[in-house]
């Protein structure tokens, strides 16, 4: 064989090898994606989570409130305000996830605060599914609550919260008692020490003004743990407009027997700046039965309001009492869907005695 035949040869080779090679990976590339999806959630016609809430409405109404810490009938109410918003269309391939059940997720997702893995073989969806769920119905649940949260905007609205605190708490003047209180999360991916509190766990921040009847009146979260109470609440808007007078707070006016004009103020603890509106307890410690520790012990029990409000957000909504398995924008989400569920099942009466019973 002459050298130009096998050069000829050669090339001939060279050229099987490489269109091998191209058809090869070309055939790759095109192959289609191919989806599989477990028997668990196939077959979610044989025990979905709408028959769940059925079996649990039929029991005898206590497992419903224990799920979804509301009853039936006011599930159905707030299902009928958020469903617009949060339900899906059925598509040629699958059917959509159905609201009710979109709904019951998330509320028991807020009030047990179980794992996405745990939560999907309860209801039969995938992880995937519900962490968009979570979100998208926390979002439209904040959206349909706005008017359960208000600042009072006129001078005889602050002063109908301050006749409260008066009546229930003996501590004249006071519209509100001021405080925040630590989401514990996952450590957020590259944050570094942004969101490690004095506690050594990593949090937002929920700052709070509560009036005398466990209401919110006002909830700002998202700040970083790593900042003070102090610093958080002169980042919050209500701060600004305190600092410029437009909250319409009444004017100073004198207490029954005296002569002096005393302004209506917020109650805090130290953390908090002292101010013509806000009010902190004196700093150290005070002989018994001395003016100052008689003062120090009313101004506490008008400003545990806000603390009690917090343990029942805690004792009720169980997500708060562990780390939170979300990154920083969803768990401001999930905090502020939770506050809003709080005034709405306080203010409903049909679901004031179940939420927060009198005992």
């Amino acid at each position: 064989m002459s050298s130009s035949e096998e050069d000829d040869l050669l090339l001939a080779a060279s050229s099987f090898i490489l269109m091998k090679a191209l058809i090869k990976k070309t055939s790759k590339t095109k192959r289609k994606r191919r989806w599989w999806m477990t028997s668990l959630y196939r077959n979610r016609g044989l025990y979905s989570g709408t028959m769940l809430l059925n079996d649990l409405q039929k029991e005898d109404g206590d497992h419903f409130k224990q799920c979804c810490r509301m009853s039936y009938e006011t599930f159905n109410q707030l299902l009928t305000l958020v469903e617009p918003k949060i339900r899906k269309e059925d598509t040629k391939f699958r059917k959509a996830i159905p609201s009710n059940e979109r709904l019951a997720l998330t509320l028991r997702y807020l009030a047990s605060g179980d794992s996405f893995a745990s939560l999907s073989l309860v209801f039969k969806i995938s992880k995937s599914s519900i962490s968009h769920i979570i979100p998208e119905v926390c979002t439209a649940i904040i959206e349909v609550l706005q008017d359960y949260i208000q600042i009072p905007k006129t001078q005889e609205e602050w002063l109908s919260v301050g006749k409260k605190y008066e009546d229930l708490w003996n501590f004249p003047h006071c519209i509100g008692a001021i405080d925040g209180k630590h989401v514990q999360l996952q450590a957020p991916i590259g944050s570094g020490s942004n969101f490690f509190n004095y506690k050594s766990t990593f949090s937002i921040v929920l700052m709070a003004v509560v009036d005398a009847d466990y209401n919110f009146l006002y909830a700002d979260v998202g700040c970083q743990g790593r900042i003070l109470d102090g610093g958080v609440f002169r980042s919050t808007s209500f701060f600004k407009q305190l600092e410029e007078q437009k909250l319409e707070i009444p004017p100073a006016e004198k207490l029954i027997g005296r002569e002096k004009a005393v302004p209506y103020v917020f109650v805090a603890d130290e953390a908090f700046p002292l101010k013509e509106n806000i009010l902190r307890p004196y700093p150290g410690s005070h002989e018994n039965g001395s003016a100052k520790r008689i003062f120090n012990y009313r101004l506490s029990r008008a400003r545990r309001v806000v603390e009690n409000v917090f343990g029942i957000l805690s004792a009720v909504f169980r997500v708060f009492r562990k780390p939170m398995l979300l990154e920083p924008k969803k768990a401001e989400l999930v905090v502020m869907a939770c506050v809003y569920l709080h005034n709405f099942l306080r203010k409903e009466k049909a679901s004031r005695d179940i939420y927060s019973p009198t005992d």
